[in-house]
């Protein structure tokens, strides 16, 4: 049987454990497809700016624009249907068996999507945890990202 994974995420912006998260999914599985959500509030860089992101290191990934998506203002039971059918709405096509992840979203997204969950432990650099926030907000943690992510923050204005 054929394996697919699906990641979910901003990528914003794409950083060290997310490429990590990435590769590791793309060496388990027979197709990968990765669902960037629509996160003007929290990054100026364009959702299709970090699309081309993935779409750079893994050319052979089905990488989803999830433009318009639900708002992420609180995690009621409705709001959290809410991602899940919109979700299922843009992966359905493409019968994911297996969705990744280092979030506790994960297991749930798994169920709705009658896949299995498979967790993809967090990656650190020494003692330093990474984030896409606290690469948003310190300058100093421009390390975890390439340099074609970086020049798109300072190009788009997302970096302090």
């Amino acid at each position: 049987m054929k394996k697919t994974g699906l990641i979910v995420g901003k990528f914003a912006p794409l950083h060290a454990g997310h490429e990590y998260l990435l590769k590791t999914v793309a060496d388990a599985v027979d197709a990968l497809v990765v669902l960037l959500y629509d996160a003007s509030d929290i990054t100026k860089v364009p959702l299709s700016v970090r699309a081309d992101w993935i779409r750079a290191l893994y050319s052979k990934a089905i990488v989803l624009e999830g433009h318009n998506s639900p708002l992420r203002d609180m995690w009621t039971p409705e709001r959290t249907r809410e991602h899940e059918e919109f979700i299922r709405s843009l992966v359905e096509p493409y019968h994911v068996t297996h969705v990744f992840s280092c979030e506790d979203y994960g297991e749930l997204l798994a169920r709705a999507l009658g896949a299995a969950h498979v967790r993809v432990e967090k990656v650190t650099n020494g003692e330093e945890h990474m984030s896409a926030t606290m690469i948003r907000n310190n300058p100093h943690a421009r390390k975890f990202v390439s340099e074609k992510v970086y020049a798109d923050m300072q190009k788009y204005g997302d970096v302090v």
